[in-house]
């Protein structure tokens, strides 16, 4: 009889300590919306009417470590002028031939999960008016690109400069929706990728 207990007691004791280890080597799921990396962030707005296209940059050097993403100087747009503005966005940290270094590749393949929202001051916009989608998505804003879902990104959007000159700032916002992006989806659901302040000039 005290064989059999201690048996008993040897088994359940290996019992318990076998599912100890499994239980240590189950990986967490990964979470899938995890920010893209992203060091380098251009700006291109091109007259519709024709002319020298403005650029814009932001660049973070070193992607994740010390230094945030910065803006390398202003955006400068002339009065009364219809612009495209195209959005281009590149990890530098990965090789040139990989699929991670063209984000711009990738939100657009995932478009269905992104959504830029953008937001500005002072008025400076004949079109799209207000202040932008940043605080209300139903605000006016003009997005040139849609995603399968017939939804808007953001790689591609119009905008008309006022007739009156200033300064303000210019925010572009990328927010990752995996899930969650609808056509009333805002920029507080999901996870941001990209967050830039630029300084803007109409002259």
């Amino acid at each position: 009889m005290e064989f059999i207990i201690r048996y008993g007691i040897s088994r359940l004791m290996v019992g318990i300590m076998l599912s100890i280890l499994f239980s240590g080597c189950i990986e967490e799921p990964v979470k899938e919306d995890v920010p893209e990396l992203i060091t380098k962030v251009t700006l291109t707005f091109t007259p519709t009417g024709g002319g020298a296209a403005i650029i814009a940059t932001a660049t973070d050097p070193d992607g994740e470590g010390v230094q945030n993403i910065a803006t390398n100087g202003p955006i400068v747009l002339q009065q009364n002028q219809t612009y495209t503005l195209t959005l281009s966005l590149i990890n530098e940290l990965a090789d040139p031939s990989s699929p991670a270094y063209n984000i711009t590749d990738e939100v657009q393949k995932e478009g269905v999960e992104h959504l830029f929202f953008f937001a500005w001051t002072n008025n400076l916009f004949s079109a799209p008016s207000g202040n932008g989608n940043v605080d209300s998505r139903m605000d006016e804003l003009d997005y040139d690109d849609l995603d399968d879902a017939g939804n808007p990104i953001g790689l591609t959007t119009n905008w008309t400069s006022g007739s009156n000159p200033g300064t303000a700032t210019f925010r572009v916002l990328l927010k990752h929706q995996p899930g969650l992006k609808s056509a009333t989806s805002s920029s507080s659901d999901g996870e941001t990728d990209l967050d830039l302040t630029f300084d803007l000039e109409i002259q």
